[in-house]
């Protein structure tokens, strides 16, 4: 399979290209560094630099759009959240538009989104026939895949993620709570009452397989493990796992003052379920936190 994938320099993007050279597809990324493709994608993977590179006589099989800035990195304010909605809305419409000019169309188009869609919700089970949420977050989830579902007006078969927190040892927010948590530094945040969705690396890799392999997937999947947990059991799993107390508490008001709005991400939570995903037959080899946390942490 002839694939293109944005975001394949990020640290999903090369797990998930390394999984796809294996099975011998034949993979392009665009990135704006081209000339370390080779080296974090692997040898045999044919880099682009500008989405122009595509020409309309080019054929892929299928687009997987993983591309977009890290949303808790920096502050809010109005300019960087103009390049957070660059990065995913602006981008994924200059795919579509690719897509349409394309003489021979992709079969699908697999275009990244997250539970932030669901806005926060405190309480409830939110599955993909969930409403929309109304903050910033959401409305950015919203408009992504509102984009990347006009290529469905091409005959294009389209496929939403809406991913969950990944969990993984060498990226993303487990990585930065490890060290504090072996130093004994672990904390709840908050009250410790707010829902974390997670999922395990090697389930989101193999859901991400599994959509691309199924025609007749289409549409919003939840990329989260059956098992949501509160912040609260999230941290004293993580606590018992590597052998070290967790009593200590980020108080929401500090949280608040130092993240400003963005804090809400670490604050309001979403209990999701991946209920499209267990309809459809897919298999979680981690479906619960310990299990997930005795495989990334084994060594």
């Amino acid at each position: 399979m002839r694939i293109l994938i944005t975001g394949g320099t990020g640290l999903i993007g090369r797990t998930l290209c390394a999984a796809l050279s294996a099975r011998g597809d034949e993979l392009t990324v665009l990135s704006r560094r081209p000339q370390q493709v080779a080296d974090l994608c692997g040898s045999g993977v044919h880099a682009i630099q500008h989405l122009d590179e595509w020409t309309p006589e080019m054929q892929f099989d299928a687009v997987i759009n993983l591309a977009g800035e890290p949303i808790v990195d920096a502050y809010w304010t109005s300019k960087r959240k103009q390049v957070l909605r660059d990065s995913r809305i602006q981008l994924t419409q200059q795919l579509v538009k690719k897509i349409q000019q394309a003489k021979t169309k992709p079969r699908v188009l697999i275009s990244a989104s997250a539970i932030g869609y669901y806005g926060m919700v405190p309480d409830l089970s939110l599955d993909e026939h969930a409403p929309c949420g109304k903050d910033f977050s959401a409305q950015l989830c919203v408009d992504w895949e509102r984009a990347a579902s006009a290529a469905k007006e091409f005959g294009v078969r389209v496929v939403l993620l809406r991913t969950g927190l990944v969990l993984d040892e060498t990226g993303g927010m487990l990585k930065k709570m490890l060290l504090p948590f072996r130093c004994a530094l672990g904390s709840r945040l908050g009250d410790g009452k707010q829902w974390m969705s997670w999922i395990h690396w090697q389930d989101y890799l193999l859901a991400v397989l599994y959509l691309l392999d199924h025609p007749e997937a289409n549409s919003a999947f939840n990329l989260t493990a059956p098992a949501p947990v509160t912040n609260a059991e999230f941290t004293q799993a993580l606590a018992h796992v590597v052998g070290r107390p967790a009593v200590f508490v980020a108080p929401a008001f500090i949280l608040k003052l130092a993240m400003g709005e963005r804090s809400d991400l670490l604050l309001g939570g979403q209990k999701v379920v991946p209920h499209r995903l267990l309809q459809s037959g897919f298999h979680f080899e981690f479906p619960d936190l310990p299990s997930a946390f005795q495989e990334i942490l084994k060594s």
